[in-house]
């Protein structure tokens, strides 16, 4: 019988699997031997924050309130020049007067938690890109779109709910033309290096009516309605806008929590 000399490649692959062994159960007895309180992390202690929100649909205590149906006076004229945005104030919403302009906050904002509601109008005109058009950019260049999406086809990359241009939504979560509708968007800002290249790319997430539609998607570069997308170098806090696109949306209820690193 013709014996068979085992390869240096399987005795070394033999002595890997009982080092890898040894190692492994040495590690589980040590861990049989600490105690409970040695993987105990007591600091840093998070800041009580009252969420609010289940009966009165108030913001949490922490948030920033941009828009509570009393006044505009968190927001101005996007063409930037300090003039009193010119929208019109109803009730407990704000709606885009087609040809004021669009409009943005005054105050400047990076990474965030923002609530908005919406409301398409509820006669429909138009179709397609056309009806209840309007948009929510974040840091003022990132769109998350605005549409009337309840049995209108358009392009899947601009529907509501999509980032404009970039990401498709994963559904279509759309109520009634004339009903109120939500976005819940977690946006982390884009960071550049001391040089202006990019360090890290833009990301969201979004839920549209408590439906996930945007899933840590990374951005790749400000919206553009012709063309790709691509990074230039900007500050770290800058407005929000929503967007004049000549249909008379509306918006209400609408705060944010900035993000910390």
């Amino acid at each position: 019988m013709k014996k068979i000399v085992p390869s240096y490649v399987s005795l070394l692959s033999f002595l890997l699997c009982c080092i890898v062994f040894v190692n492994v159960s040495c590690a589980q007895e040590g861990e049989q031997d600490m105690k409970p309180e040695e993987t105990e992390v007591w600091e840093p202690v998070p800041e009580k924050v009252n969420p609010n929100g289940l009966n009165d649909k108030a913001p949490p205590s922490d948030a920033v309130v941009l828009f509570d149906g009393s006044d505009l006076d968190e927001w101005e004229s996007a063409e930037g020049d300090g003039s009193p945005a010119e929208w019109d104030i109803s009730g407990d919403h704000v709606t885009v007067a087609p040809g004021a302009g669009s409009i943005q906050t005054r105050r400047g904002f990076g990474s965030v938690q923002l609530h908005i509601e919406w409301r398409a109008p509820e006669e429909i005109e138009g179709e397609g890109q056309g009806r209840g058009n309007s948009g929510v950019f974040l840091q003022g260049l990132y769109e998350l779109q605005v549409l009337d999406s309840y049995n209108n086809e358009t392009y899947s990359n601009g529907m509501a709910g999509s980032i404009y241009k970039q990401h498709i939504p994963l559904a279509n979560a759309a109520r009634e033309p004339g009903q109120w509708q939500s976005y819940d968007i977690v946006y982390r800002a884009p960071e550049f290096k001391e040089d202006g290249s990019l360090e890290s790319p833009a990301r969201i997430t979004v839920f549209w009516n408590g439906v996930l539609v945007q899933d840590d998607v990374e951005l790749e570069g400000p919206t553009e309605y012709i063309g790709h997308p691509s990074y230039e170098a900007h500050e770290d806090k800058l407005p929000i806008i929503l967007q004049d696109h000549s249909n008379p949306v509306s918006f209400r209820n609408i705060w944010l929590r900035e993000l910390g690193e």
